[in-house]
């Protein structure tokens, strides 16, 4: 029998995700692209330091998860920065390689040097951010972009047009001004740039909609941060409106709360939408887990996606559903499961939370036996343990309370 879309053996999701009346109106384009931003916008949240190493590291992870490009880096922040992205680009990875600049001709150089594929060139769109933050004239800004884009174009780079605080600036004037930086520069694709994470979801799609009206054909990409924890959300609401290319990070490490986090936006395409974009999967556990520990950041054991306690069963009914239903029908008891995302197996863990059900079958494991009332008695004990230790048992804790509880019983 053909299994529905909601639900395979990886995963088991709404089936109301797949309604008629839910679906009309989606518009992902045939081919999505990952334009993973960790190497750049993830190393600007406070503290996160990459090395040449670390980078490189990074970039071969993300190139064996299939990533389709990668900003490796801005060439004139330092040397290094400069020749981590040049090893990246020597080693033909298989993703494209882009650089990001502001729009000033040198920066426009220095990638050329590099040898990336591209360029994602960043100028203010908000008059109050030109005027207020960069104190430049309007007019100043207009002309660096078309002279800048331009020599990109004329050396042989893709050019992204990358309007920063796009999402608070006036959008018929942004427009005007985008829009004449492609006449007379030039633009392969434009960015739609949530620099602050303040788009809703539904003014997400208002804003894809607006610049479509305007700007024709050119390809559009997503790139919103998670002020408000929309990130997700709002790129998926981007790339159902016809964006193509999505900007996010691993684990949505980035400046402030972050980027939108690329294993989330993964998995929620491919599950939730049906939409697979070919990244492998498997690989996006031990992607996050590297990223984590050369960003040297703490992620919470709950994280969606990747997160390490996501497949750990500390409560009794969840416990009890999990023995029942057994590992083949996994899915009953979570929404992805844990080897689709490339997470380890899901155990059963002891602590405040834990029933009966966890109680035996952890006397099981531990080669002991108890009656019926011993094993509550047990399960009491295991309760007060946690709440005076506030952590989950070890496996020895948990044997030596149980010895206990045996011993007195028998005497």
């Amino acid at each position: 029998m053909a299994q529905e879309p909601w639900k395979s053996d990886d995963f088991f999701v709404s089936p109301w995700n797949y309604a008629d009346e839910v679906r009309k109106e989606l518009a992902f384009p045939k081919n999505i692209k990952v334009h993973d931003v960790t190497l750049r916008d993830g190393e600007q949240q406070t503290g996160i330091i990459f090395t040449k190493d670390d980078k490189i590291r990074i970039a071969e992870a993300l190139a064996e998860a299939g990533v389709h490009r990668i900003e490796a880096g801005m060439p004139v922040v330092s040397p290094d920065d400069d020749g981590a992205i040049r090893e990246i680009v020597k080693r033909n990875l298989g993703p494209e390689i882009f650089a990001f600049a502001r729009c000033m001709k040198d920066d426009v150089k220095r990638a050329i040097d590099t040898g990336v594929k591209g360029i994602v060139m960043e100028i203010p769109s908000s008059q109050h951010l030109v005027e207020l933050a960069y104190r430049w004239k309007m007019e100043k800004a207009i002309e660096t972009s078309i002279e800048s884009t331009r020599y990109a174009h004329e050396n042989g780079l893709e050019v992204v047009f990358f309007p920063i605080d796009f999402s608070r600036a006036e959008l018929k004037w942004a427009i005007d001004l985008i829009e004449r930086v492609g006449k007379e520069g030039h633009m392969d694709a434009l960015a739609l740039v949530d620099t602050f994470g303040v788009l809703s979801p539904h003014s997400a799609r208002y804003f894809v909609r607006e610049v479509k009206k305007r700007m024709g054909g050119i390809r559009l990409e997503t790139h919103f941060h998670q002020d408000f924890g929309m990130g997700v959300a709002n790129t998926i609401m981007g790339l159902a409106e016809g964006a193509s290319v999505m900007h996010t990070t691993v684990l949505g490490v980035g400046e402030r709360s972050g980027n939108a986090p690329m294993e989330e936006v993964v998995m929620a395409l491919k599950t939730l939408y049906g939409v697979d974009i070919g990244i492998d999967t498997t690989k996006l556990y031990g992607l996050a887990n590297l990223v984590q520990r050369l960003a040297d950041v703490k992620v919470p054991s709950n994280k969606a996606i990747v997160g390490s306690g996501l497949y750990q069963i500390e409560s009794g009914i969840i416990t009890s559903w999990f023995k029942n239903c057994g590992e083949d029908l996994a899915t009953e008891v979570f929404p992805i499961r844990w080897d689709a995302v490339g997470q380890p197996p899901a155990e059963i863990v002891m602590g405040k939370g834990s029933g009966i059900d966890s109680v035996n079958l952890w006397l099981q494991e531990c080669g002991m036996q108890a009656s019926q009332d011993d094993a509550m008695k047990i399960l009491m004990t295991v309760k007060q343990h946690a709440l005076k230790t506030k952590k989950m048992l070890t496996k020895g804790e948990f044997r030596d309370l149980a010895r206990k509880v045996i011993g007195t019983a028998a005497a």
